[in-house]
């Protein structure tokens, strides 16, 4: 793989990394300039920036970056006599550019009717998988295709819910709330999904959370989900519905981040 794929490869693992790349380099200097290397918590992952003692100091200020999870680029100029402690002249100019991932930002949509139509091409532009499950194939086939969009075909969608990665945002669209609560009981009962976001109304989620303590939920559990989801902006247009969705999406998917 190119040191570009790796890179790819290390932000979809989620590992934390900095990308080291010889800005410049003047008289006698080991690499020539864009030379470029990934180094992890493990040390040097691949690439290089000419070796010896020039790597080495650009290790150890990468290991520094980490270590401190300093997410602020850098720019270093070092002399290889004076600041490296080579013997021959020249000089170095470093980028330090950590990169401190938490994995892919993965969205299961449940439903494929008039608002996920209008959301997940939004959605699928972001750095993002998204998988969409429903019933109905005809509205599976109205999607768009995408890499990193992922069409499941089931009837009986909450089947879905164990396999979701573990950090997944959940949104629950539905052809309604009894279709959306066997997908809630699973997703509130047997995971903790970071954001669970379920159209509807008020009332509707109070329906919804009243059904589900009564098959058992507890009433901590039934209070994790939004409804109605998406920021309070905008028509019931469908295509308005859709950014005020994927407005509260980025919004608590930042929120997730930096707590983590």
């Amino acid at each position: 793989m190119t040191i570009y794929e790796q890179l790819v490869a290390l932000e979809t693992e989620g590992v934390a990394f900095v990308l080291v790349t010889l800005v410049d380099a003047l008289g006698s200097t080991p690499q020539d300039a864009a030379a470029k290397m990934l180094v992890t918590a493990e040390g040097l992952h691949s690439g290089t920036v000419g070796g010896g003692k020039v790597e080495a100091a650009a290790l150890r200020l990468a290991a520094e970056v980490l270590e401190k999870g300093d997410s602020k680029p850098r720019f270093v100029s070092w002399t290889l006599k004076g600041d490296v402690g080579m013997t021959c002249g020249g000089s170095v100019k470093f980028y330090f550019e950590p990169h401190f991932g938490f994995g892919p930002w993965n969205i299961a949509v449940f439903g494929a009717g008039h608002i996920a139509q209008a959301l997940i091409p939004v959605l699928t532009p972001l750095r993002c998988k998204v998988t969409c499950a429903d019933t109905r194939s005809e509205w599976l086939d109205r999607l768009p295709h995408a890499p990193n969009l992922r069409v499941v075909h089931s009837e009986s969608p909450e089947s879905l819910v164990p396999s979701l990665a573990d950090r997944s945002f959940l949104l629950v669209m539905t052809m309604g709330h009894a279709t959306d609560r066997p997908i809630l009981r699973r997703a509130l009962t047997e995971r903790n999904f970071p954001f669970i976001g379920v159209i509807g109304s008020d009332a509707k989620a109070e329906i919804l959370r009243r059904e589900l303590i009564a098959e058992g939920v507890t009433p901590e559990q039934a209070a994790r989900f939004h409804c109605p989801v998406g920021l309070d902006f905008g028509t019931n247009h469908p295509h308005e519905i859709a950014l005020s969705i994927a407005g509260q999406l980025l919004s608590e998917r930042d929120r997730v981040a930096a707590a983590s």
